[in-house]
């Protein structure tokens, strides 16, 4: 039976919840071949494979590529690899748990908490600006260099150099898609090797002359006599700027997108602000950033009467989780004001997204600022979506103030 799953179609990628909601009440596994994984629908099922260790972002602490029957990756691609595997979010225990320990001593609640003033002063002026020209386009007038700028300021990178950052990022998440082309892979390659030698410098610097900074706090981060290297603070820096705004830019643009499709909600919101914070979560779970989060399957496990052998690969479902009747009453209805809005969209278990309180506030600044400032915020015409499945975003959203 053909599976109603179609990642590089456009207009699946433009409204994928029909089909995944056809997925859901086909059953809680299919097998999709054109990737060789099993996708999984379910909220249940997605929540508890998350925190299931019998799965791993990655076998290598366990197995060789031969030993769990995969190829390895070419030469060519090795330095994004490089990059990627020592970074948390591709890490399994112990090296996870060391290194997430290390991270987390310098990106603490408190540091997060201190960027408050500077995350609702760069959200005022960018949307400040927005004003000023009248209207624009959403993304790359403020949805974009928002978070960029607030990791580079995070990072210590100077405002001469942000604007490297963003291409950087995307060129290196384009490797996040399904069966990413050779031309996508050169683009990530060459990426990770600027970005790379890039944070080596700074890196070199901040050792030098240290600062009141993340790099600097990643160097002096240190646990009985154990210090992050320096690939781990490269690959982390790097997660932290590609994880921490993809999700926050297409939060913003697609969050928006679905207010001016809903009307008496957007209504609602700016009669009370108040409701920002419930709207924030339900704008992400509504219409999902990262739709798909993948896992290894490192000892057989069985779903619903399927087993999964080990050495498999499955596709977690996280749009389709966030619309599931069976966690979300009237899942397809935009609800600004749900209460125990139990959305997967920064993940789950030892992976849940190291940066989410630094999203929220991100998030909460600029919808709070354009809220205040363009209360009367209108689409110019309907965008596009970008390319893409994985990360779903939009191109552009013009909008007219």
């Amino acid at each position: 039976m053909d599976v109603p799953f179609e990642p590089w179609s456009p207009a699946f990628a433009a409204d994928p919840y029909p089909a995944l909601a056809e997925l859901r009440a086909r059953g809680r596994v299919h097998w999709f071949e054109p990737t060789r994984q099993f996708l999984i629908p379910h909220h249940a099922d997605v929540s508890a494979l998350l925190r299931d260790r019998r799965l791993g972002r990655t076998y290598l602490h366990r197995f060789t590529h031969e030993e769990f029957g995969r190829t390895p990756p070419p030469v060519a691609h090795e330095p994004f690899h490089t990059l990627n595997d020592h970074g948390l979010l591709d890490l399994e225990a112990p090296d996870h748990t060391r290194i997430r320990r290390l991270v987390t001593k310098a990106f603490t609640p408190r540091t997060v908490q201190a960027l408050q003033p500077v995350v609702r002063r760069l959200a005022a002026d960018l949307v400040a600006d927005l004003r000023r020209a009248g209207g624009g386009d959403l993304v790359a007038e403020v949805a974009e260099p928002l978070p960029v700028a607030v990791i580079a300021e995070m990072l210590g990178v100077p405002a001469s150099d942000r604007g490297l950052l963003r291409p950087w990022s995307a060129d290196i998440c384009g490797m996040y898609e399904l069966n990413p082309s050779e031309e996508t892979a050169a683009r990530a390659v060459r990426a990770s090797l600027e970005f790379s030698a890039y944070l080596r410098e700074l890196i070199a610097v901040r050792r030098a002359e240290p600062g009141d900074d993340l790099i600097s706090a990643l160097i002096a981060a240190h646990e009985e006599g154990d210090r992050l290297s320096e690939p781990e603070m490269i690959s982390t820096c790097v997660l932290l700027l590609n994880a921490g705004h993809e999700a926050t830019v297409n939060t913003t643009a697609n969050g928006w997108w679905t207010l001016f499709r809903h009307p008496e909600q957007l209504a609602a919101l700016r009669a009370d602000h108040s409701m920002l914070s419930t709207a924030v979560e339900e704008l992400m779970r509504y219409d999902t950033p990262l739709q798909l989060f993948e896992r290894w399957v490192l000892d057989d496990i069985e779903i619903d009467g399927t087993v999964i052998p080990r050495g498999s690969e499955l596709a977690l479902l996280f749009g389709s989780a966030n619309r599931d009747e069976a966690c979300f009453p009237r899942a397809d209805v935009l609800d600004l004001a749900r209460a125990d809005n139990r959305h997967v969209s920064f993940g789950a278990g030892i992976h849940y997204c190291l940066g989410a309180p630094l999203a929220r506030l991100e998030l909460s600044a600029s919808f709070g600022e354009l809220l205040r400032q363009a209360p009367g915020m209108r689409p110019v015409s309907e965008p596009e979506w970008r390319e893409g499945f994985v990360i779903r975003g939009l191109r552009e959203l013009r909008v007219e103030l």
